[in-house]
């Protein structure tokens, strides 16, 4: 080996620990301003708001269909930009998707949007443990 030469293992070594520190810092940032704009909360005090906000459900409607969260309703975030326009700003907004990354972009919207009151299920549908209601079809 020459002085001075780095073998290719090393330069993707190198590239990789570069990809992963940029990924966590992104992640970090991501998960900063989420916090700056919306709440995250258990399934307890999710369900004890729920009568008060406005549930929404992220999934796609085949999702929804097989199962939501008893008085959610369905907004895709697929098509939220367009459909959020009914939400009112007035009242609490309470979002949910599989885990929590669309509520998260759900609710960096609803922030530019102007809503306050933005709280985002902590675990997501996956681990929900309450009422649930299915489609009839």
């Amino acid at each position: 080996m020459v002085i001075g030469e780095i073998s290719g293992g090393l330069v993707y070594s190198i590239v990789l620990i570069i990809l992963l520190v940029a990924w966590g810092l992104w992640s970090l940032i991501t998960i900063i301003r989420r916090n700056k704009v919306a709440t995250l909360l258990d399934q307890k005090d999710f369900q004890e708001g729920i009568r008060t906000a406005q549930v929404v459900d992220l999934r796609e409607k085949k999702d929804f269909d097989a199962g939501h969260i008893l008085g959610a309703r369905n907004m895709p975030y697929s098509t939220f930009k367009a459909s959020h326009s009914g939400l009112r700003s007035d009242l609490p907004v309470y979002l949910y998707d599989q885990g929590k990354a669309l509520s998260t972009r759900a609710a960096f919207i609803l922030s530019k949007e102007g809503f306050n009151d933005i709280s985002i299920l902590k675990k997501g549908f996956v681990r929900w443990e309450g009422k649930t209601k299915k489609a009839k079809f």
